[in-house]
């Protein structure tokens, strides 16, 4: 090859190999032909979640919602005769709201008012939802039911007792909120959830009863799911319920009470007589109370579990059945929820709640697919008549 031709061509190479350089240089995401890209890996997010609702649940005609439309109007009135109504009130028939009233304030002070995106403090209701976490993990393999506690908790000093023993309060575990009335075990400070587990840890506390022997409603219980469900999750409760229930479902006004960051800001609670109650040493605990929310993302909570993705038809069957029967009438608890059932094969589930001047109601016809709802800032016990409406929907023999 002539000498002249030979620099010619490694000119073109050079001007070739430069032009290629500048080209990959000025790239930003789009390969090169043919150009190896190693496979990336790609973080896939397992932690157990509720999906929105799937299940079509059938459109409510315009006249059954005039005719019950107007049957709650009288209930509503009736109940609340001066319309002093200081919170939420809420029934829905298969996800549509037939009815709801808002009123009173927030913060008397301000003269906040209270309407459809004002959280209100759920109280004992609280402990649906953090059951619904517990549930999640559990229908994972996260989690089991027949799970011995102190597995979970190594600093747990009972030996018998059970996850699910927690959830259908039959522990026996004795109220935190009594033994830190004792000086010798609580100086007053304010109260975590991991001070509880220490109390139990570093005392010698009996029982009342031996596990799994009989019923008793116990706060302790649901303080002690919440700390499960940090150690199972590996983040704090307020975190994992956020990721778990609340956004999924789009509780977009729904969030765990944090005492130091939310006392001057969240809706406040207040006696009968309006006189405001103050916060004490046990309000920065969580799992049986302090979850704030609204009658509208309770409803969106409620129609989840309507949902083949609620969780396995196998776990929720064990949800909603009773599992004491030591003694004889129709109230009975489940995993998370109250019951009442009837001879009559009928069954209504609830929860009601009360901590300071708050108190709430859930109500669950899952037959008939309703929703009944009353949350309030100022201490009354009207929000727990409301299950009486239930009548107008079913066949509940309620008195």
């Amino acid at each position: 090859m002539p000498r002249k031709k030979m620099k010619f061509t490694k000119a073109l190479f050079y001007i070739f190999t430069v032009t290629i350089l500048l080209i990959s240089c000025k790239r930003t995401d789009s390969p090169l032909i043919a150009e190896h890209i190693p496979n990336k890996k790609v973080k896939v997010d397992t932690f157990p979640r509720l999906a929105p609702l799937r299940t079509e649940l059938n459109k409510v005609t315009s006249s059954y919602k005039k005719q019950k439309i107007a049957k709650i109007d009288r209930f509503y009135k009736k109940i609340w005769r001066r319309n002093d109504l200081s919170g939420g009130f809420l029934v829905a028939k298969n996800g549509e709201i037939l009815y709801e009233q808002y009123n009173g304030l927030a913060n008397r002070k301000t003269k906040e008012k209270i309407n459809e995106h004002t959280p209100l403090h759920l109280a004992s209701v609280s402990k649906v939802i953090t059951a619904t976490a517990v549930l999640k993990l559990i229908d994972r393999g996260r989690l089991q039911l027949d799970q011995k506690v102190n597995t979970i908790l190594k600093e747990f000093p009972y030996e018998d007792i059970t996850v699910q023993m927690l959830l259908n309060h039959r522990s026996g575990l004795p109220k935190y909120s009594y033994l830190c009335d004792d000086e010798k075990i609580w100086d007053g400070s304010m109260l975590t959830n991991q001070d509880i587990l220490d109390i139990f840890a570093e005392n010698d506390i009996s029982l009342y009863f031996t596990p799994d022997r009989k019923f008793g409603y116990c706060n302790t219980n649901y303080a002690m799911l919440a700390l499960i469900i940090e150690k199972v999750t590996d983040m704090n409760y307020r975190d994992a319920m956020k990721k778990i229930v609340f956004d999924p479902l789009g509780m977009k006004d729904t969030y765990v009470f944090n005492y130091e960051k939310d006392k001057e800001t969240c809706c406040l609670s207040y006696k009968g007589n309006n006189v405001l109650f103050d916060f004490n040493h046990l309000d920065d605990v969580y799992g049986d109370k302090n979850i704030y929310s609204t009658p509208r993302d309770l409803l969106k909570f409620d129609l989840a579990t309507y949902s083949k993705d609620f969780l396995s038809p196998e776990l929720a069957e064990k949800v909603f059945k009773g599992y004491s029967y030591e003694h004889p009438g129709v109230k009975n608890y489940g995993l998370g929820i109250r019951l009442r059932e009837w001879k009559t094969g009928e069954k209504m589930f609830y929860h009601n709640g009360w901590w300071h001047g708050n108190t709430s109601s859930y109500i669950t016809l899952k037959k008939d697919t309703v929703a009944i709802i009353a949350l309030s800032n100022k201490f009354s016990n009207k929000p727990y008549r409301v299950y009486k409406l239930a009548k107008e929907f079913g066949s509940y023999p309620l008195k």
